[in-house]
């Protein structure tokens, strides 16, 4: 499938429900497990799957995400292999952002036709999930199927974030709806195994991972009046082509909002995580950093994924993932936290400077965090206590977010000693 079918990732509108990680990055390229970005998620799964003609589609705060590209994803001087950003770009004939999934393809599509391809992959850049694209490309075929959703079964409480569909027994759609009202769902019930129906998973949801036919991709991207994919042209298509639901029966996640973002990240300290990073035939690809092992001293480590590069030397580190170059001090306790980590060391000389000032980059002495997300570059003081938690109401202000009891300290953020949150 490898020269027959063209990856599009959708980097995302604004992001403010993962504000405020989103604040001076786009969501592609928001840090997560400690030393990855989200946007390598799908372009490792293409990889993996022998897909390596990739663009990514962005438009908001996009410098950080082009960076990270531009030093990750370089291939043979004799391959025809590529990762490309595309932005949101003004032209003669269009002078509008991108208006939704649909229109940033349609905007697009005077590069992509310069590739010669049968299928267009379309994917979303933040979810969290291990796939081969392969499998549903030859299910897309054997199906003889103009367009195939990947999708997978949802609870009621979930069912309305997400376009829900009924297919027959040939796996090709019928009916579909987006985001549908709470009292809409009875009517919208799949017919699931037993073990699915225990568990409330009874609703076919669409996991915004679509394949398209090169050729009707084009015609379908004529109509100027549609602007997405699961609110107009999937509903659309529906009536006129073959569509086909592809059922995807492994671990996945969208990570639309703070709450999901935290619970991804410390999903991966588990025993047997359901995002496994340790799978050799899956690798995740990201930037290769030349860093040292991580250095850990007088630390009680519970459950905790540790980064390369790490200065540690916290009592006790419990449910966490510690991020790259993170420096934690003596008689620190950081529990179910993700600590993002730093993009540089200082050096002994700064350090030793803004020691008292509690302005040292990382996490100080004597500090107490649970319940957080500590962004790229914070300095933390000493004595610092952060405990997050249903009691606390949602907050916004200089330093720090509070969202669904979860405190997000800021990047870059100054914290002084013996702040209390």
């Amino acid at each position: 499938m490898k020269k027959r079918t063209l990856a599009i990732i959708l980097g995302g509108g604004q992001g403010s429900r993962l504000s405020p990680l989103t604040e001076n990055r786009s969501k592609p390229a928001v840090p997560i497990a400690g030393k990855y970005r989200l946007v390598d998620i799908p372009i490792s799964n293409c990889i993996n799957s022998d897909i390596d003609r990739i663009f990514v589609l962005t438009q908001f705060n996009s410098a950080s995400l082009n960076k990270h590209i531009k030093n990750t994803y370089h291939f043979s001087f004799f391959s025809d292999s590529f990762v490309d950003i595309l932005a949101a770009e003004q032209t003669p004939d269009n002078k509008s952002w991108f208006q939704g999934t649909a229109d940033a393809v349609r905007q697009c599509m005077q590069h992509f036709l310069n590739y010669e391809f049968d299928f267009a992959l379309i994917l979303s850049g933040d979810q969290l999930y291990q796939m081969d694209f392969n499998e549903m490309i030859e299910a897309h075929i054997q199906a003889k199927a103009e367009i195939t959703l990947a999708t997978l079964p949802v609870v009621a409480k979930e069912a309305s974030e997400f376009g829900i569909l009924k297919s027959n027994s040939n796996n090709i759609i019928q009916e579909f709806i987006e985001k549908p009202a709470p009292e809409l769902l009875p009517d919208w019930a799949s017919e699931v195994g037993e073990e699915l129906q225990r568990e409330g998973k009874i609703y076919l949801a669409s996991m915004g991972i679509y394949i398209f036919n090169r050729d009707l991709l084009v015609e379908l991207m004529k109509d100027q009046s549609t602007k997405d994919f699961g609110k107009e042209i999937i509903p659309q298509a529906i009536k006129t082509h073959r569509v086909l639901s592809f059922p995807y029966e492994g671990y996945w996640t969208d990570i639309g909002n703070i709450d999901s973002f935290y619970e991804a990240n410390l999903g991966l300290t588990d025993n047997i995580p359901e995002f496994n990073l340790f799978d050799n035939m899956k690798p995740v690809y990201t930037r290769a950093r030349l860093l040292p092992p991580s250095k850990i001293s007088g630390t009680a480590l519970e459950k905790t994924v540790v980064s390369d590069g790490c200065i540690i030397h916290a009592s006790r580190l419990e449910h966490s993932v510690i991020g790259i170059r993170s420096r934690i001090g003596k008689g620190t306790t950081i529990a179910n936290s993700y600590i993002m980590g730093n993009d540089y060391y200082q050096d002994l000389k700064e350090i030793d400077m803004n020691y008292n000032d509690g302005k040292v980059m990382g996490i100080g002495e004597r500090c107490y965090l649970n319940n957080c997300i500590v962004d790229k570059n914070v300095h933390i003081g000493n004595d610092v206590r952060v405990n997050g938690g249903k009691h606390l109401p949602d907050s916004n202000n200089e330093l720090y977010s509070v969202k669904e009891g979860i405190v997000v300290i800021k990047k870059g953020a100054i914290i002084p000693n013996g702040y209390i949150i």
